[in-house]
């Protein structure tokens, strides 16, 4: 019996040092432009006539035993140019904490992602701005029809002993198509 009350004691220690309770900024190591050069292009100068919209439901928290206790958990979010011969055009990358508030934009600027090519955007566990209904918001275009971009978040974290990875998928919020 002893045993068990000092494992559940540990636990409790553990589970108590896992949980952030500072609201950290995000690690910028640099900018999109700057950490995936090689995924760019130059943005094409033909007209944009095809768009949409992607919304990612992200956790950089998460509420536990019965509200008690709060997981911190890093995320990426992935953007992933599914088209094999066309530019993404990305316009925006926007964080926004569980109020609907935007946190962060990632973007100055719309890029362009290579074919096949991918950025991501890192938030690190400490940075719990976001709170437990996070999201984000990713604009996008193209010259022509173009397959869908692929975009989804992995969030990963651990509580006590316990460690823990799960992904959302993006969820289109405007039509695709031609403007």
């Amino acid at each position: 019996m002893c045993h068990i009350r000092a494992a559940g004691f540990i636990l409790a220690i553990l589970a108590t040092l896992s949980i952030h309770t500072s609201t950290a900024r995000a690690e910028a190591a640099g900018s999109v432009e700057q950490n995936f050069a090689g995924s760019l292009t130059a943005l094409p100068a033909e007209n944009l006539s095809v768009s949409g919209a992607f919304y990612v439901p992200v956790y950089s928290s998460v509420s536990m035993s019965a509200g008690r206790l709060r997981g911190d958990f890093s995320v990426t979010l992935s953007i992933h140019n599914a088209s094999e011969t066309r530019p993404l055009v990305l316009k925006r990358v926007a964080y926004f904490d569980t109020s609907g508030k935007m946190v962060e934009s990632y973007l100055k600027t719309p890029v362009a992602l290579k074919p096949f090519s991918t950025i991501e955007v890192f938030i690190a566990a400490t940075d719990v701005r976001g709170g437990t209904g996070a999201n984000f918001v990713v604009d996008w275009a193209a010259t022509s029809e173009i397959a869908e971009p692929a975009v989804e978040a992995l969030m990963v974290g651990s509580v006590g002993p316990g460690h823990y990875a799960f992904i959302s998928q993006g969820r289109p919020i405007k039509l695709v198509g031609k403007n």
